[in-house]
């Protein structure tokens, strides 16, 4: 992979500059084709019969960082610079700069007047506005691009690659060309669809429904509601998210030092667990708090952890302020289960849980099912 890397990065560069010498024709993306092979690019295309000279707006989803460039090779198109500020990385990456940074409406206007000479190359639009994998499903498309002509072309792509996955979210095209260069292969299947026309009194957001069902039909995936915007926060989420508490030959957190949340060198994973600590020592205040964190360190579960506690499957001595009868006593739920051994039923009792430690196991013990009650009830609230 790095000798490939290495000898692709050269003749990308020659690439580079053929695709740049010579002007858009035929012959031009017939050599800059034969040259990406080598690269390890492999296009292919299915029904080429079906594009439509006269349709000025392609419509396609989007798998990589690279599928404007993928399918200008089979047709001249041009796709608009929507994020990044313009400049030399941007020409050179095959976007079309319209020197617009305003809304969507005068970046729709430009578009408009763009497609309206007929000498301009057909425009290639991906209303996803993110890339995703290909393999689950299309997010939301924008009606923004439906709003530019009322007949557009959807166009399939799907993209495979041995080993490695196509597309790693929140990775830069950088890293995503290197990986390109490293790998054997690459293979682009375009699909073309038949144009779709809007209908009469319809409008874009409607049409742009239709579009994504018909895309979505077409690669065999599911057409969702999510947006870019509910991908960009789902990534925000995953960089703030802490490791699980047993990663591989990670040690036990019961077995680190306790130290005080106030410290700015605690391990975020202690911080969580004594929140949920807490949240536990609430609930089950007769519990001692080490016990707590050592379950909620395996079962990283407030609920399981209180189930844990009250069904005895925990063993620990309830903390009291009473004298040292009731700290020799077992668990809450053992002691409850050795009274019913001994012949006495435990009955709910119907009146509410007091606020004071009781004295006796049994007494704690409905208590405390009361609380556990109550708790449910308000969660189901």
């Amino acid at each position: 992979g790095l000798c490939l890397l290495v000898l692709r990065l050269f003749i990308g560069i020659h690439v580079f500059l053929v695709s740049c010498a010579l002007p858009d024709s035929v012959l031009r993306r017939f050599i800059v084709r034969v040259m990406c092979s080598v690269l390890g690019l492999f296009v292919r295309q299915s029904d080429p019969q079906l594009r439509d000279v006269n349709v000025r707006v392609y419509i396609a989803n989007h798998v990589t960082q690279f599928d404007h460039n993928v399918i200008n090779l089979l047709t001249s198109c041009n796709t608009p610079a929507l994020n990044g500020a313009p400049g030399f990385i941007c020409w050179s990456r095959g976007f079309m700069e319209l020197g617009v940074t305003g809304s969507r409406a005068e970046l729709v206007d430009s578009l408009k007047v763009y497609s309206s000479h007929r000498g301009n190359p057909p425009l290639l639009l991906f209303p996803e506005e993110a890339a995703t994998n290909g393999r689950a499903g299309l997010l939301r498309f924008s009606s923004w691009p439906f709003s530019i002509l009322d007949v557009v072309q959807p166009v399939a792509l799907q993209v495979q690659r041995p080993l490695i996955t196509v597309s790693v979210a929140d990775s830069s095209w950088i890293t995503e060309l290197l990986w390109t260069f490293f790998v054997p292969f690459t293979v682009y299947q375009v699909r073309w669809m038949p144009s779709v026309p809007r209908r009469a009194e319809e409008l874009s957001e409607d049409f742009a429904l239709r579009v994504q069902e018909l895309l979505a039909m077409e690669l065999g995936v599911v057409s969702t509601r999510l947006t870019a915007a509910d991908k960009t926060e789902h990534m925000k989420r995953l960089r703030h998210t802490s490791p699980l508490p047993f990663a591989p030959g990670s040690q036990p957190l019961a077995a680190r030092p306790r130290m005080p949340s106030s410290l700015t060198g605690v391990a975020p994973e202690d911080v969580r667990i004594m929140a949920m600590a807490q949240r536990v020592k609430e609930v089950l205040p007769h519990v001692p708090l080490e016990v707590i964190r050592i379950d909620l360190a395996q079962t990283n579960c407030v609920d399981t952890t209180i189930a844990n506690l009250l069904e005895g499957r925990v063993p620990f001595f309830p903390e009291s302020k009473e004298s040292g009868s009731d700290l020799s006593a077992p668990s809450t739920s053992q002691a409850a289960a050795a009274s019913g051994i001994q012949g006495s039923v435990a009955v709910p009792s119907s009146k509410p849980a007091t606020k004071q430690f009781a004295k006796s196991p049994m007494e704690r013990h409905l208590s405390l099912q009361e609380r556990k009650r109550a708790l449910y009830d308000y969660a189901r609230r």
